[in-house]
């Protein structure tokens, strides 16, 4: 893909979903097409936790989601792996504070690849934007179960002390949102919402999604 605007980024990060196998009742192409279905506008493929998958059976999984993504238009991003974003020639890829800096990964993916970063402070905000970020994914906003090492929960006001600062590059909250709570992330400066249960573990995936979809279109700026 060529490299993305700020603009463009906003839009597409605006119902973020990340979904491994972990996170699935169903199989997890079948929760993919579901979401995209439901209208999903990008996808990480974030295989971690208790009983994730390794090695080759990760990256046929991968494979496969992310075709599911290039035939629906949907970026596809890697959580953390740098290895397995280049041997899918992922549409980028999203990292933690502990894992490769974005600078490191920016040296090695090229200019035209979406480079998130995970931010708990505008200090960490300010350093990811130094190194190349192209986004940031600021939280954990409420309390959440699907990340094993999540941090602290942040509250709304880390986003509204991110976006006072001066910061202007997309933003997107994580942690624990709902249909029912994330008008007040939206409120706050974020462009979109991260989810992760709150689509791969719903009874029906594809509503939920529009659910997502229809509140950020609402609140959203």
């Amino acid at each position: 893909m060529k490299q993305i605007d700020s603009d463009q980024l906003r839009d597409l990060l605006k119902v973020y979903f990340i979904m491994g196998s972990a996170n699935c009742r169903i199989a997890p192409a079948k929760v993919l097409k579901e979401a995209v279905a439901g209208g999903i506008t990008m996808f990480q493929f974030r295989e971690k936790g208790t009983g994730a998958l390794t090695a080759q059976v990760r990256f046929n999984l991968g494979r496969r989601l992310q075709k599911i993504c290039r035939a629906n238009g949907v970026p596809f991003i890697v959580n953390d792996d740098i290895d397995l974003a280049i041997a899918l020639d992922a549409d980028g890829i999203h990292v933690g504070q502990d894992d490769t800096p974005a600078l490191a990964i920016r040296q090695l993916l090229g200019e035209d690849k979406i480079v998130g970063v995970s931010a708990h402070s505008l200090a960490e905000a300010q350093q990811a934007i130094a190194d190349g970020a192209d986004y940031l994914g600021i939280g954990p906003i409420y309390p959440t179960s699907s990340k094993e090492d999540a941090r602290a929960v942040r509250g709304t006001s880390i986003i509204k002390e991110i976006r006072n600062s001066g910061i202007t590059i997309p933003l997107v909250g994580i942690g624990g949102i709902t249909v029912h709570n994330a008008a007040p992330v939206l409120a706050a400066g974020a462009d979109g919402i991260s989810v992760i249960s709150a689509i791969a573990g719903a009874e029906d995936i594809t509503l939920a999604a529009r659910g997502f979809v229809h509140e950020v279109n609402s609140n959203g700026s």
